[in-house]
């Protein structure tokens, strides 16, 4: 046996996949795709018939869930495509600070402090103008990916 000590590199997540496969075929309006390395959701999903030697083929009209760009994709209708698992998680907001970041306060009691504030002007001024009021809050954050955004807010109150 050798006398070498092994030094194994350890991760945060479990090593669980970011994205899980699924027939191009079964993926309806509504769901999740991966279109150039961005989870998006699907708004307009199109069938072609079969060619003379080839795939039908789907035509993927999907939003990027964080940015809200439109892409597209044309996938044979037989092979798999990558479905990014997308999580929705709420969190009570505790401050906001003046670089962007807001404090968002976990359900086991630990802070969460690595999150921006929204980049939808309608939404920012909602959070902000809310958090100003010293209303309680509670905001969405949708993760895919290793992304992760707010994406909506509930008021639960006042303080």
């Amino acid at each position: 046996m050798s006398d070498e000590e092994h030094h194994f590199e350890s991760k945060a997540d479990a090593g669980a996949s970011k994205t899980y496969p699924q027939q191009a075929g079964t993926i309806r309006k509504g769901g999740h795709i991966v279109i150039k390395n961005r989870a998006c959701k699907v708004v307009e999903v199109s069938t072609s018939k079969t060619g003379k030697h080839g795939h039908a083929k789907c035509h993927f009209v999907a939003i990027d869930i964080f940015n809200g760009k439109k892409l597209e994709d044309i996938v044979p209708s037989s092979h798999n495509c990558d479905v990014p698992h997308v999580s929705r998680t709420d969190y009570q907001l505790i401050d906001i600070s003046e670089d962007g970041f807001v404090s968002l306060l976990t359900e086991n009691g630990n802070t969460k402090d690595d999150l921006k504030l929204p980049t939808d002007d309608n939404l920012l001024t909602q959070i902000k103008d809310g958090f100003a009021e010293g209303k309680d809050l509670v905001v969405s954050v949708m993760s895919a990916m290793g992304e992760e955004q707010i994406c909506a807010l509930k008021d639960i109150g006042p303080k």
